[in-house]
């Protein structure tokens, strides 16, 4: 009976150990992995606009992670695509024009804009023929651009501030680079694009620039938008990524010449074009977001969009009102990082 007791305990013992070091294992291969399995998935669309591409310069340097955060970029060229994606559940969030949320397909869910990333302030403008001087001098003219996208709003933006209906324009539809190339063979007498296109488009023709984005208290707007479900499920990550922003922000401020050259060769170009194209955005530090969210600008300007768009219907776009301004997780991003 004493050898059989003896047995069991020795039996027992060992599975105890077994487990000991089996736990063991596992804590160690945590902590060697640096906190790693503790870091938050969170997928974001974006394309290659200069506004947005500075977060890419935070996933290089490590600054999500810092936050927590395993953050994965899915560029797009298309930017009812990378909206669409989010709608649908296939990422969590976007950087994206307000324009191109207000377009949004219908879905089973409601777009959300939770921060303000960038405003245009003269990246984005109209070039014109030697024999227009001024947005005025548009008046029964031809003048390409991309209907439904930025550059449509942007000609409507320039047209309402000079007193100018949207049909006293013929709008031929062309993207930017076709848009150059109309000009430069006199078969319109504007093209409306963004920078560098612009300058050098007009340059090319012998024009100039008739209008920029810094003209105006521009409505152009780009934004960090989500939908309805991803605030209320990750609203932990949502808050994070916004500090992370801040982060970046500080950053461009502190030591561009750094973040420039990080984000020129992952968005391959030089570090000069950037940092040219980048002057022309205001960015979205926290004075502008609280300007944009508490201020109530965020929401004029939504209204603003609206209402030029349904003025010019040729886009052919169902415009969304239900397009939800939300400042929950922005203010708590704030409110921590200020901290």
């Amino acid at each position: 009976m004493l050898a059989l007791m003896n047995s069991a305990r020795k039996t027992f013992g060992l599975i105890a150990l077994t487990l000991i070091a089996l736990l063991s294992s596992l804590l160690i291969k945590s902590c060697t992995l640096g906190g790693e399995v503790a870091l938050k998935p969170f997928k974001v669309g974006m394309n290659s606009w200069p506004g947005y591409a500075i977060a890419l310069y935070a996933k290089e340097a490590g600054l999500f992670k810092k936050r927590g955060l395993d953050v994965e970029f899915v560029r797009f060229t298309n930017q009812q695509d990378n909206i669409r994606a989010t709608m649908r559940g296939s990422q969590d969030a976007s950087f994206v024009p307000l324009w191109e949320v207000m377009q949004v397909d219908p879905a089973g869910d409601k777009p959300v804009v939770m921060m303000v990333v960038d405003i245009s302030a003269g990246s984005d403008g109209i070039a014109a023929s030697a024999a227009i001087k001024t947005p005025k001098d548009l008046r029964g003219q031809k003048v390409s651009t991309k209907l439904g996208t930025v550059t449509h709003l942007i000609l409507l933006e320039a047209l309402k501030s000079n007193q100018l209906k949207p049909t006293d324009v013929e709008i031929v539809d062309a993207s930017n680079d076709r848009g150059a190339e109309l000009l430069k063979k006199g078969e319109v007498s504007a093209a409306v694009m963004w920078e560098p296109l612009l300058s050098n488009t007009a340059k090319a023709v012998g024009g100039k620039v008739i209008h920029t984005t810094a003209d105006v208290d521009s409505i152009v707007i780009d934004t960090l938008a989500s939908r309805s479900s991803v605030v209320n499920s990750k609203q932990d990550e949502l808050v994070s990524f916004i500090e992370t922003w801040f982060d970046t922000i500080q950053a461009v401020e502190t030591k561009p010449q750094e973040v420039f050259t990080s984000v020129a060769k992952q968005t391959k170009q030089t570090v000069e074009a950037f940092t040219e194209d980048y002057k022309g955005l205001k960015k979205g530090d926290i004075a502008m977001n609280n300007r944009m969210f508490t201020g109530g600008r965020l929401q004029e300007a939504s209204k603003l969009t609206s209402e030029l768009l349904r003025e010019d219907p040729r886009h052919g776009r169902i415009i969304r009102d239900d397009v939800e301004i939300n400042a929950v997780p922005l203010n708590k991003a704030i409110a921590n990082w200020k901290a």
